[in-house]
């Protein structure tokens, strides 16, 4: 079973609005909404790809119940943590200049942290864990390597898609697949990346100090894969970028996806960065249609 945790998630609010005018009245021209967080999102692409998943985290108030009864409707397993606070709204303000307004989201108790730690102990080396996304600011900024420490010990898989000191402190315990896009990893070594050989150099960094598989995504410039066995290059077709956001979620279902149902890393990278491409040309997440067409168009090469 794959399992994702999302730990602070939210109801995505999508608004259109022309010529948008402080302080006078403005009428939406299209407004939208959708479970936000980048666990959410993973579970809900492997749905559409037909892998099973159940997503863990936090929700609570309304507005989670909208999200559990969301995902419950897309066939998506939910086993979230109950909290007293409402979940939070994220606005997404789509005008000349996008403009995103996130709300706080609510605080978590440490009984609350605890339900979730005793979940998490339950996995086993037959299980995938997807730690996506940033904390709350109610969680200790540890979390994601005590979670990860623990699924070492079981032999479980985890796939860590966070940034800076939470992604470096995770990697002694070898991550399955760490996913950074080219700014974060040049974050990680205070450079600059700006082409895929500088990438290259420094995901192999990331092998050297943990992690067993490595995907970086360069948004319209393509991506990479890389483990201590192969290094893949993937060429992506250009089009107007819709769900940046939503892609790199999506890349992560995609790969993983394919590796639960048996399928080398090579088919997976193709399937994750299908997935992400996908997405990205997208207002909404990937379908499996969209998925399997896309991969006509994106090529990959062994560098």
């Amino acid at each position: 079973m794959i399992y994702t945790i999302t730990l602070n998630p939210s109801i995505d609010y999508i608004v259109g609005v022309n010529q948008f005018e402080v302080g006078k009245l403005n009428r939406t021209t299209f407004e939208t909404k959708y479970p936000g967080g980048k666990g959410i999102n993973v579970s809900r692409v492997l749905s559409r790809l037909g892998v099973q998943a159940r997503a863990l985290g936090f929700l609570g108030g309304f507005t989670g119940a909208y999200i559990e009864t969301f995902l419950r409707n897309e066939g998506i397993e939910a086993d979230f943590i109950k909290v007293e606070e409402d979940t939070r709204i994220n606005v997404k303000l789509k005008t000349d200049t996008e403009t995103e307004i996130n709300g706080q989201g609510p605080a978590i108790t440490g009984d609350q942290l605890s339900a979730l730690v005793k979940q998490v102990k339950q996995l086993t080396s037959t299980d995938i864990l997807v730690l996506a996304g940033s904390l709350p600011s109610s969680l200790p900024a540890t979390l994601y390597r005590q979670l990860i420490e623990m699924c070492s010990e079981k032999g479980c898989k985890v796939v860590v898609d966070t940034s800076g000191t939470m992604l470096m402190d995770v990697l002694p315990y070898q991550p399955f697949l760490v996913k950074p896009n080219h700014h974060e990893l040049g974050e990680l070594f205070g450079v600059e990346i700006t082409s895929k050989e500088e990438a290259v150099v420094y995901g192999k960094k990331l092998l050297e100090l943990g992690a067993q598989n490595v995907i970086v995504s360069m948004g319209g410039a393509g991506a990479l894969f890389l483990n201590n066995d192969i290094t893949l290059f993937a060429e992506v077709p250009k089009g107007e970028v819709k769900n940046s956001v939503g892609a790199g979620d999506s890349v992560v279902a995609g790969f993983i996806g394919s590796i639960a149902v048996g399928e080398e890393v090579s088919t997976a990278f193709l399937t994750g960065v299908s997935a992400g491409t996908s997405t990205a040309f997208l207002s909404d997440l990937c379908t499996v249609e969209d998925v399997e067409k896309m991969k006509e168009n994106v090529k990959i090469h062994v560098l």
